[in-house]
C-alpha cells in the first residue's frame, strides 16, 4: 500500500523554542545524536516503512537544510523515489510565507499533483520516535477512514499539553479537545492493559496524519485555514470517518532545549528507549570521516561519533560529535557537543597558540556540566562552564541558559580561562 502513499515533512515555524540552536539553521536541520539531523529521523521512519516520496517543507535558514539532503537522499535513475525541499515561495496565488501546518500543505499541493497517489503521510520534523507507517496505513485502509491520527496514551499530569482525543469502540474519533487544563476526566478512552497500568488512559495527538487524496483537497482549497491541529482535524471529526492509530512505543517532541537536551542524553543509557542500534536505523549523510581516536580518557555512559580527537581525562554521560577535539585533563559530564564541520590544519593550531587564543573545540583542563557545546566552537585552557550555582536564564552573548542547561553558540569563542 505505501506505493500510493506520498509523505509530507513539516519542517516547522521559526524554531525559536529551540533558539539559539536555531540561529543560523531550520528546525529540521538541528543536529541530534552527535551525526544525524533531526529531519533524518521521520525520512528514516518513512524509508523503513516503503515510502520512498517524501516532501520536506520549510521557510526558516532552509540552506544547511537543502545541503544536507542534497548530500543524503540519493536514489536510482531507474526508481520514482525522492526527499526533495519544498520552500516557501510566491505564486501568482500564494503571498509566500505558510502561515500553519493547513497553509504549509496547501500552498505545496500543487507540487503533488504532478504525481498519482492515494494517501497522503504528513510528519513533524521535530520528534523522536520509531513507528511503523505501513501498518498505520494498513489500519486506516481496513477501517475505511478518510482521516488517520496518531495517538499515545498520555497520564492526567501530561494531558495540558496536547491535543486529546476521544474514541468509540472501532477507535473512531468522536470528540477533540485541545490542551485542556482542569475537568479533562471523562476524555479517558479505551487503551491497553499496560497503558491502563500505568495510568495512560487520556489519547494525545501525535500531529502524525494520513489523510485521503480527495478529502485533502476538499479540506484545504477554497478556504482559509490555517492548522491541522486546531482548525482542520477538530471540525473534520463530525462530518468525516476519522481513525485513531494508537502507538505505544518511545515518542517524545524535541522541540525545546530542555526536551532536546533530555532526548539526546536518553540516548547514553544502557538500554535507551529510542534504538540507536537495531534494523530501523537512522539513515544519515554518509561522510568520509577517520575512526575517532581517544588518548588516555575513561568513558562511561557515552556515544562518541566519527573523526574525534579526545585526550580528556572524563566524559560522563555524554555525547560527542563528529570531527570533536577535546584537550588534556578536560572533564565533561552531562553533555551534548555537537563537534565540528572541519578540521583545523597543524599549522593553524600553531598559529593560534602562538597568540594564546583558543583552537576549534574543547582545551586542556576545561570542566563543563550540564551543557549543549554548538558545532564550531572555540573553547579555551581551564574554561569552566556551568559547574557552580545555578546560572539565571537569560540570553549572553556566546552562550544562553534555559532550566539550568548552557548552550554555546555556533561559532562561540571562549578565551582561556573563562568562568560561565
Amino acid at each position: 500500500m505505501t506505493s500510493k502513499v506520498i509523505s509530507i515533512v513539516l519542517g516547522g515555524g521559526q524554531g525559536s523554542r529551540l533558539s539559539p540552536l536555531t540561529a543560523t539553521r531550520s528546525k529540521p536541520a538541528v543536529p541530534i545524536a552527535g551525526k544525524y539531523r533531526l529531519v533524518d529521523i521521520p525520512i528514516s521512519n518513512c524509508l523503513h516503512s516503503g515510502i520512498t516520496r517524501i516532501y520536506v517543507l520549510t521557510q526558516f535558514n532552509s540552506a544547511s537544510l537543502n545541503k544536507h539532503i542534497k548530500n543524503t537522499y540519493h536514489f536510482s535513475s531507474f526508481s520514482d523515489a525522492f526527499v526533495d525541499i519544498l520552500a516557501a515561495e510566491q505564486t501568482p496565488t500564494s503571498g509566500g510565507w505558510f502561515q500553519g501546518t493547513a497553509d504549509a500543505v496547501r500552498q505545496s499541493l500543487h507540487h503533488l499533483a504532478v504525481h498519482e497517489f492515494e494517501y497522503v503521510l504528513i510528519l513533524s520534523g521535530d520528534q523522536l520516535y520509531q513507528m511503523d507507517f505501513d501498518d498505520m496505513i494498513t489500519k486506516h485502509i481496513e477501517a475505511g477512514a478518510e482521516i488517520s491520527i496518531a495517538t499515545i496514551p498520555v497520564d492526567a499530569a501530561d494531558v495540558p499539553g496536547f491535543g486529546i482525543l476521544k474514541t468509540d469502540e472501532n477507535s473512531m474519533v468522536s470528540a477533540f479537545v485541545e490542551k485542556p487544563k482542569s475537568n479533562f476526566e471523562s476524555w479517558a478512552s479505551e487503551v491497553s492493559p499496560e497503558m491502563e497500568a500505568e495510568g495512560r488512559v487520556y489519547l494525545a495527538s501525535m500531529g502524525i496524519y494520513i489523510f485521503n487524496r480527495k478529502l485533502l483537497y476538499e479540506l484545504l482549497e477554497g478556504n482559509d485555514r490555517t492548522d491541522f491541529g486546531k482548525e482542520i482535524i477538530p471540525q473534520s471529526i463530525v462530518d468525516h470517518k476519522v481513525l485513531s492509530y494508537q502507538y505505544e512505543g518511545y515518542w517524545t517532541d524535541i522541540g525545546t532545549i530542555p526536551s532536546f537536551f533530555d532526548a539526546n542524553l536518553g540516548l547514553t543509557d544502557e538500554i535507551p528507549k529510542f534504538n540507536l542500534f537495531g534494523e530501523n536505523h537512522i539513515y544519515t549523510r554518509a561522510r568520509m570521516l577517520p575512526p575517532s581516536k581517544v588518548s588516555g580518557t575513561t568513558l562511561n555512559k557515552s556515544i562518541v561519533a566519527d573523526g574525534c580527537i579526545i585526550s580528556a581525562k572524563t566524559i560522563t554521560r555524554s555525547i560527542i560529535g563528529i570531527r570533536t577535539r577535546i584537550g588534556v585533563d578536560t572533564e565533561i559530564e552531562n553533555c551534548y557537543v555537537m563537534g565540528s564541520d572541519n578540521y583545523q590544519t597543524l599549522e593553524q593550531i600553531a598559529e593560534l597558540k602562538l597568540s594564546n587564543s583558543p583552537i576549534m573545540g574543547i582545551g586542556n583542563r576545561v570542566k563543563i556540566k550540564n551543557a549543549i557545546i554548538d558545532k564550531n566552537t572555540y573553547i579555551g585552557d581551564d574554561v569552566s562552564i556551568n559547574c557552580g550555582e545555578l546560572l539565571p536564564d537569560g540570553d549572553y552573548g556566546t552562550h544562553t541558559v534555559q532550566d539550568g542547561i548552557v548552550v554555546v553558540k555556533k561559532r562561540a569563542i571562549i578565551p582561556n580561562g573563562t568562568v560561565i
